[in-house]
């Protein structure tokens, strides 16, 4: 895993921009601290900061290769799981090799097939290869958005980065957030490209972008199709069983101290299972890791959302699994810390205003990192088999709307309440939510004799893997590479996707309960209380010590009333928040993490806002 930065300017030599180039890639210094490389070639700049994981001494980047025709050079983050046997093919076809990198295997892939080398990989990856035969940037992200991917074109070519700190290093760029940037901040809908700062925007997901001296041309490489399903119930269990034990089996492979998180929940718990089984064979443990927080399993209170604390159920999983199990437990003053707070949006490039959620992913991730730099993890299967609360919600699957924005209503508070009256009718954040609304049905296609229900259950479906997933894969990416720590993602392995997406929802909840087909297909591993617990979401702090040191950070940002947060969020709405009781759950305490959050990236990023 590694950060990815360069610069392609047609008219200009790019060989003497090194202080530019050095700025950007020192940019990705924390997703790659153990190496870093620069390459530059005429119109073309690459850099790279290397997080060793296959292959410790040969992977290094960026990785270039001479031909008659001229120089092909690449920068790759990421990870191909299939890269043994592309190895086997391009040997056969006379390609050699001086590493055991997968990074080699996929540049000589490009060499042999172009960007067609895309649909042959298997894994979580962008990359950006300079082909000097052709005087051509070819930009490719992986299938589901899981590794970041970010570009700025420029009148004479374009910039490229894993994140866009990267690119706004440059000095074309100038940190500006116009409203459609300031829409995509206050809505939870991430619509497809959208990156929030003025000029950049995401290299989309299953996507090829090549830029020449013509332009910027993009060729979309896989997309979710709706296809029959013609397997039974029995069928479709022993499938997502045999699609999991291969990807679980690939997804171990590294040449570094690996583990897996652990939360007591299905989805991480059947993965650290299945890898507890794969590695017991070869004579090795299984290192697992959880959070807690202190106090919180003996003082727990159940609500709606979440009806058991997560420690119980994670010691079952790691007595009968046998893993080397350890649980990283937080207190109120880490999670409150200011610091922590910074580095999330340093790590994130925004304000993003998930709170305490964001700080305990950062410190279990810092705290993980020290024994291990690869983490399997059960992120997206909630999105795959259909696991959130709002696919059993009948408002929910009959809005008019994202799905989970009802959700999120009703149990998080609005995001926008804090914001400025003038400010929020500028915004008209709710006109932008229907237009994108909208928008994300347009992808989706009905079977021929599907039901109105499966096909209402169908778009919900279609909505969580092609919208709200990229949300949580970019904050466990980022949060993750903040400390240097790979984390993978077995459930986003687009076989699987493409096969449970396309079961019927008589198959996905055959017996009326969230996500069936995986708790079926892994039951054999599972202790029986995780085979019957109900979803829970990730925790979140109950203690009140918590809100109280938000509001204390709060009255001490009134009392700057000039600061610019307040241009952005109504000053006595944030004043009353400040001295409201009753801070134990997330929605009490949203407008005090957005206020919070918004302070601390105008301080960190100081951007050019368009507020009206």
């Amino acid at each position: 895993m590694c950060g990815i930065t360069g610069w392609v300017s047609f008219d200009r030599d790019l060989t003497t921009e090194t202080r530019a180039l050095d700025a950007m890639t020192e940019t990705m210094a924390y997703r790659g601290p153990d190496d870093r490389g620069t390459w530059s070639e005429g119109p073309a700049a690459l850099g790279h900061r290397r997080l060793a994981i296959i292959d410790l001494p040969g992977g290094r980047q960026p990785m270039s290769v001479r031909t008659p025709d001229g120089s092909v050079a690449m920068v790759y983050s990421g990870e191909a799981y299939n890269f043994t046997e592309l190895r086997r093919q391009l040997a056969d076809r006379g390609h050699e090799f001086t590493t055991d990198s997968d990074t080699e295997v996929v540049l000589h892939g490009y060499l042999e097939w172009g960007d067609t080398v895309a649909e042959r990989l298997n894994g979580m990856y962008a990359f950006a290869v300079w082909d000097g035969r052709h005087d051509k940037l070819v930009m490719i992200r992986d299938r589901m958005g899981i590794k970041p991917f970010y570009m700025y074109p420029t009148p004479d070519g374009v910039l490229f980065g894993s994140e866009p700190k990267a690119i706004l290093a440059n000095p074309l760029v100038r940190p500006r957030v116009g409203l459609d940037g300031l829409r995509e901040l206050f809505t939870m809908v991430k619509t497809p490209g959208s990156a929030v700062w003025e000029g950049m925007r995401e290299v989309e997901p299953g996507t090829v972008v090549t830029v020449d001296r013509s332009g910027l041309h993009t060729r979309v490489y896989w997309r979710l199709e709706t296809r029959p399903h013609p397997d039974d119930r029995d069928t479709t269990v022993a499938t997502v069983r045999e699609l999991l034990d291969d990807i679980v089996r690939r997804q171990l492979v590294a040449d570094v101290p690996r583990c897996t998180l652990l939360s007591g929940g299905l989805d991480s718990s059947a993965m650290t299972a299945l890898a507890a089984r794969q590695l017991a064979a070869q004579g090795e443990k299984v290192r697992s890791f959880a959070v807690d927080f202190v106090g919180q399993t003996d003082n727990f209170v159940a609500d709606e959302l979440r009806g058991t604390p997560d420690t119980p159920f994670v010691h079952d999983v790691a007595r009968l699994a046998r893993t080397d199990h350890q649980d990283i437990v937080l207190d109120s003053g880490s999670l409150a810390d200011p610091a922590v707070r910074e580095r999330v949006i340093r790590a994130r490039d925004l304000p993003t205003g998930f709170g305490d959620m964001d700080a305990s992913l950062l410190l279990l991730f810092r705290a993980v990192r020290d024994q291990s730099t690869v983490a399997l993890s059960g992120e997206s299967a909630d999105e795959v088999f259909g696991g959130y609360l709002q696919f059993f919600d009948e408002q929910a699957r009959n809005a008019d709307t994202f799905p989970w924005l009802v959700q999120f209503a009703r149990h998080f508070g609005d995001d926008a309440d804090v914001l400025r009256a003038d400010l929020a009718k500028s915004l008209d954040l709710e006109s932008y939510i229907s237009e994108s609304y909208r928008s994300a049905l347009t992808g989706i296609r009905r079977l021929d004799g599907e039901s109105d229900f499966e096909y209402r259950m169908r778009r919900m479906s279609y909505l969580h893997l092609t919208r709200f997933v990229r949300i949580l894969l970019d904050r466990k990416d980022r949060t993750s590479m903040a400390v240097g720590l790979e984390v993978r993602v077995p459930f986003c392995d687009h076989r699987l996707v493409e096969y449970v997406y396309n079961a019927p929802w008589a198959l996905k909840s055959f017996d009326g309960r969230e996500k069936t087909l995986l708790r079926e297909a892994a039951k054999d591993v599972l202790p029986r209380s995780v085979y019957d617990r109900v979803k829970s979401p990730y925790p979140s702090t109950q203690d009140p010590e918590y809100g109280r040191a938000l509001q204390v950070q709060v009255k001490d940002l009134l009392a700057r009333p000039d600061h610019r947060v307040f241009d952005i969020v109504d000053r006595e709405k944030v004043n009353r928040a400040a001295h409201r009781t009753g801070l134990s759950t997330q929605a009490a305490r949203r407008g005090l993490e957005r206020t919070l959050d918004l302070a601390h990236w105008l301080d960190l990023y100081t951007p050019e806002l368009t507020l009206a």
